[in-house]
């Protein structure tokens, strides 16, 4: 397995530019606590946005990630109420692995996620990084223009 560490895809020929298109189902954290992802372990505190995905899948977003990043679906849904949410389009960079590898969610360490031959890396912004597992990716992302 390959253990990736000071990853910048900017600098990566192989790395595509990506936007994600997705509504998500949003739930805010009473308390801390940790989701299990398929990529590994989220841990989150009060506030943080617990997100299950158009495919099923769960994630963590930081309060002040997701208040930046998400809109609610809906004029009616007050931004910071639970419900549905659409993501803001961004571009972001994101390489495809042809074989087993894992990164922290940060450059600044954290939470280790794990992705297996296929899977994509995300990097949201310098130091910032997701995996996406290659079924959910062909379903989410889009090449950006």
């Amino acid at each position: 397995m390959i253990e990736l560490k000071n990853l910048d895809l900017r600098s990566d020929a192989a790395a595509q530019r990506v936007v994600k298109d997705e509504t998500v189902s949003v739930e805010f954290a009473a308390a801390g606590g940790e989701l299990m992802s398929l990529e590994g372990p989220n841990r989150y505190v009060p506030g943080d946005a617990l997100i299950t995905g158009s495919t099923g899948e769960r994630w963590v977003v930081s309060r002040d990630r997701f208040d930046a990043k998400y809109i609610p679906a809906a004029a009616e849904l007050g931004h910071g109420e639970p419900g549905a949410y659409r993501n803001r389009p961004a571009v972001l960079l994101a390489r495809q692995m042809n074989e087993p590898f894992s990164l922290a969610r940060s450059a600044a360490g954290g939470d280790v996620l794990h992705g297996t031959a296929g899977d994509w890396v995300m990097q949201y912004a310098p130091g910032d990084y997701g995996v996406v597992q290659a079924a959910r990716f062909a379903k989410v992302y889009r090449r950006a223009d």
